[in-house]
């Protein structure tokens, strides 16, 4: 199983997020999913807004094309990324 599909014109990243880090970070892969550390705290939508900013910004998309399809309340995510060319901005196997 792999972190990651392409479904029509959107890349959907299965992700395993860890809020409150010392940094905000790829961390490698964690049960299947891609691990995402971030420094913003689990509260108030904090956490959830830095991930979208993050993956933005990896990607040099605009946050808008980031939403996070499942998962709003859960460390286990599923967000969905609109507009990607090319490959990965990270190396990360591909299992």
């Amino acid at each position: 199983m792999s972190y990651y599909a392409v479904k029509g014109d959107a890349l959907v990243l299965e992700l395993h997020v860890q809020p409150g880090a010392s940094r905000t970070e790829i961390a490698g892969l964690h049960g299947g999913r891609l691990k995402i550390r971030l420094a913003a705290p689990a509260s108030d939508g904090r956490a959830n807004a830095a991930l979208i900013e993050f993956l933005s910004s990896e990607f040099k998309i605009p946050k808008r094309n980031v939403s996070i399809e499942a998962g709003l309340a859960s460390r286990r995510k599923r967000v969905a990324i609109e507009g990607v060319t090319g490959e990965m901005p990270w190396k990360m196997p591909i299992s």
